[in-house]
């Protein structure tokens, strides 16, 4: 063999090679994420649906929840897509020849933005669908009971689904494009029809992103205030214990003699308020073991915290609007070249790039704090080993779909200026000046709007309730005028 041979050889070894490598780590951490996922759903399941007489429901349901703990992983996957990104391109900045960083370029990173976007089509489409029938079903009429018989009544309700939902988006897609190529794109499934599919997917997701953010990002001061041990001017943990004792003690007489009561009493509604009241006991004896460094520190700089967060994120929007008015290169786009490590991606260095990577994560769990206190979407919250699997398989659909649009969301508001990579930029929407300006400014004005009515609404009742004006006889602006009944007694 000749010299011109053996060199041929060696860089196709070279590139098996690091296939091979970004193979074992592509599952290394997919591995990782289905791990904590599985723990986390556990925690939330409802004991009694695993443990049940018939073993074919408890088969059924254990099925169901690995591929929801599958789709939660690829949810997850989907939130640490662009900070990973953004921090791998700063550390090859940082060290762009070091031997044990090797592993890390932009092949890989590539690779990952395209096992994500394979992996929620395939949970959006087929998985979450099969796991939803597959609970529901019972098998055809007359033919055999088992776990089998399930399965075949769910195939065939999957696949007219997927007829349906196939034919409903090529039908929009030959009205929005109206000419031959969008009404033959049937044939083209791959390269057409599923990008075309997920953009729908991901506009809806990055409009419910819209008003689900600013929702969370009020719920947030609120959220951390229950969580955390408020100063003794904000909270009296004393009266609260007291009240929650007397309240305790009552419930308890009306058990003990339910005959001294002309209504009928529901026993079992009085014994969970009875349990409720005693861990609402336990939590505030808590609180008010807390030390004054807990008390006095930890909820200001929490609060300072998230105020600094919250004003940063409207900072940036703003700025950016005023970017896509001046600027081209403002507006998102895509990258089919993941070349990283060649130049960083925030004028501020690897401190920018922190920042950028901080507020990403903060607005998605902003989102699903809003996600869970909208009216519409309260009814799905999950509960503390008292969820149903039809209640998961809802959240884990849910919380895909807000995932996916994180990335497009964060590009969109000019969070970062890591641009989109693989199918995730070849959305058409998104090179729509007018859709995106518009977007931009719909999010700092709801956001803004918001936070105005939560803080100060949050700041006058604090007050109020801090000089016991609450307790007055005299009505207060933002508390409820008591009934006469009331003050008669």
């Amino acid at each position: 063999m000749e010299a011109a041979d053996y060199e041929v050889l060696s860089v196709r070894e070279q590139l098996f090679h690091e296939r091979v490598r970004e193979c074992i780590i592509s599952a290394l951490l997919f591995a990782t994420l289905y791990i904590l996922c599985h723990i986390a759903l556990t925690r939330f399941k409802k004991p009694a649906e695993f443990t049940t007489v018939d073993d074919e429901d408890a088969t059924v349901n254990k099925i169901a929840l690995e591929l929801c703990t599958f789709t939660l992983a690829v949810a997850l996957g989907a939130v640490l897509l662009l900070p990973f990104s953004i921090l791998s391109n700063e550390v090859l900045l940082s060290l762009p020849r070091n031997y044990y960083i090797q592993w890390l370029n932009g092949s890989l990173i590539h690779g990952l933005w395209n096992l994500v976007f394979l992996f929620s089509n395939l949970s959006l489409i087929f998985l979450m669908p099969f796991a939803y029938f597959f609970t529901e079903s019972e098998g055809f009429a007359g033919s055999r009971k088992g776990v089998l018989g399930r399965v075949y009544e769910t195939v065939v309700m999957l696949v007219l689904l997927t007829l349906l939902v196939l034919g409903m988006v090529w039908v929009a897609s030959a009205i929005v494009d109206n000419n031959k190529a969008s009404k033959e794109s049937l044939y083209d499934f791959w390269e057409y029809y599923l990008p075309y599919l997920y953009s729908c997917i991901s506009f809806l997701g990055v409009l419910l992103l819209l008003v689900c953010t600013p929702l969370g990002l009020a719920r947030m001061f609120s959220v951390t205030g229950k969580l955390l041990v408020k100063p003794r001017l904000l909270e009296d943990l004393e009266e609260q214990l007291y009240c929650s004792a007397f309240e305790e003690a009552a419930l308890t007489r009306r058990i003990c003699n339910p005959t001294s009561c002309w209504l009928p009493l529901d026993m079992e509604l009085l014994h969970r308020q009875v349990l409720a009241l005693q861990t609402q006991r336990v939590l505030l004896e808590k609180r008010r073991k807390a030390s004054a460094w807990q008390r006095n520190l930890g909820y200001p700089l929490a609060m300072l915290c998230l105020l600094v967060l919250t004003g940063l994120s409207v900072l940036t929007v703003a700025v950016h609007i005023l970017e896509l008015l001046i600027d081209e290169t403002a507006m998102p786009r895509g990258m089919q070249d993941a070349s990283l490590g060649q130049v960083s991606f925030s004028k501020l260095g690897s401190f920018g790039a922190v920042i950028q990577v901080v507020l990403i994560f903060y607005l998605m769990v902003s989102s699903v704090v809003g996600f869970y206190s909208s009216p519409l979407f309260q009814g799905l919250r999950p509960r503390w080993h008292d969820t149903a699997m039809t209640q998961i398989i809802g959240n884990c659909v849910c919380l895909l779909v807000l995932s996916l649009a994180l990335p497009v969301f964060s590009r969109t508001l000019g969070l970062t200026r890591f641009d989109l990579l693989g199918d995730f930029g070849r959305f058409n929407w998104l090179g729509n000046f007018y859709i995106v300006f518009l977007y931009n400014a719909a999010f700092a004005g709801l956001t803004t709007l918001c936070l105005v009515k939560t803080f100060t609404a949050a700041v006058r009742a604090e007050l109020i309730r801090a000089f016991g004006l609450d307790r007055l006889p005299l009505p207060v602006s933002g508390f409820p005028r008591a009934s006469r009944k009331t003050q008669h007694q």
